[in-house]
C-alpha cells in the first residue's frame, strides 16, 4: 500500500483555500494540513520538510513587510524550498512570493484583473500541465512580477505578461484562481467586498459568469492539478517512506 504523502498549504485568509485542488488532493492519496501565515511558526521543521508546499492567495502585497512581517518569514521559507528543489506549487500571492524568492520583482500592476477571463499558453505551457487549460481562469489580482532568471513562462494574457511560470521540475507559479470552488465564492464576494467596490466589479455579473463555468472549471482543475501532482518528484521523505512500507 503506498503510503500518504504530507502537504502543507499555507493559508493568508481562511477563505482561500484549497477549493477545487481538496477533493483532488485527496483522491491522489495526500494528507493536507493548514497553516496560517500571519501567526503560526513558518519555520516549523514540518513546512520545512513537507512533500509538498503549497502557498495560497490573499490581500496583501509581497512587498509590504514592513505591514505583514510573517512575509520576511515565508520568503525565506521559499528560498529555501526552491534552493532544495523541493515540490511547492503557489498560487496568485503564493505565486508572487515564490517570485520574490528567486529574486523576481514583485510590483502593482497598471490593471486590476477581477473576474473570469482568457490566458494564453506560450510553447512551453502547452507541453506542460497546463496543456488542457482551454477555457476562461479566475483572475483576482492587482500586482504583477517580472519573470526569475532561469523561470519558464507558461501562459500570458492582454494584461499581463507572466500569469503562471515553473521553476525546475518541482515549483508551479499560477497567477490566477485554478483552484477557485464556484460554489466557495460567495465567501470572496464578502471577505473582498471593500476590493471589489473600488474596482467597480458587479458582483451579480461576476456571480452569474461562475455559474456559467462552474462544471467547466471543475474539469480544468483536475485536469491541470492531477497532471500537475503525477509530474512532481518525490521528496527524499517519501522516498524513505516507500524503502520502509
Amino acid at each position: 500500500m503506498r503510503p500518504r504523502r504530507s502537504a502543507i498549504a499555507i493559508r493568508h485568509v481562511a477563505f482561500e483555500d484549497l477549493g477545487l485542488l481538496a477533493p483532488i488532493m485527496e483522491r491522489a492519496g495526500w494528507s493536507v494540513s493548514f497553516c496560517d501565515a500571519p501567526v503560526d511558526d513558518l519555520s516549523d521543521r514540518a513546512i520545512r520538510e513537507a512533500d509538498l508546499l503549497i502557498v495560497l492567495g490573499g490581500p496583501i502585497g509581497v512587498y509590504e513587510t514592513d505591514k505583514y512581517p510573517f512575509l520576511t518569514a515565508e520568503i525565506a521559507l521559499l528560498e529555501q524550498r526552491l534552493r532544495r528543489d523541493l515540490p511547492t506549487l503557489g498560487i496568485c500571492l503564493g505565486a508572487q512570493l515564490i517570485a520574490q524568492a528567486l529574486g523576481g520583482r514583485v510590483f502593482p500592476g497598471e490593471v486590476k484583473e477581477i473576474g473570469w477571463g482568457p490566458i494564453e499558453l506560450t510553447p512551453d505551457g502547452k507541453s506542460s500541465c497546463l496543456r488542457n487549460l482551454q477555457n476562461e481562469v479566475l483572475h483576482w489580482h492587482g500586482d504583477t512580477f517580472d519573470l526569475p532568471v532561469g523561470a519558464v513562462r507558461l501562459a500570458s494574457n492582454a494584461n499581463y505578461q507572466n500569469q503562471a511560470f515553473a521553476w525546475g521540475r518541482n515549483a508551479l507559479a499560477l497567477q490566477f484562481h485554478l483552484e477557485a470552488d464556484p460554489r466557495q465564492l460567495e465567501e470572496w464576494y464578502v471577505g473582498h467586498a471593500v476590493e471589489l467596490a473600488a474596482a467597480k466589479v458587479s458582483i451579480s455579473e461576476l456571480r452569474g459568469r461562475t455559474q456559467a463555468l462552474a462544471r467547466t472549471v471543475a474539469v480544468q482543475a483536475e485536469q491541470v492539478f492531477g497532471d500537475w501532482l503525477q509530474s512532481i518528484a518525490p521528496t527524499d521523505s517519501a522516498l524513505r517512506s516507500s524503502a520502509g512500507a
